[in-house]
């Protein structure tokens, strides 16, 4: 496995805090801060179009 390139953590209200990471492969990885060894993963294209559904309100539904 590649070397990830995780981001500073991303958080929300409370202790909800996510860290987004890619390698050099084309992958990106999405884990819980402190547990960037549990991971999920797919390619930056997935994340990319992930994060547009978000913003497009498509989760919304989930809040």
């Amino acid at each position: 496995m590649s070397d990830v390139n995780w981001e500073d953590s991303f958080c929300g209200e409370g202790n909800s805090c996510y860290r987004i990471g890619t390698d050099e492969a084309g992958n990106s990885y999405i884990a819980v801060a402190g547990s960037e060894d549990q991971f999920l993963t797919d390619s930056r294209e997935a994340l990319q179009q992930l994060i547009r559904d978000i913003k497009a309100g498509k989760a919304d539904h989930l809040l």
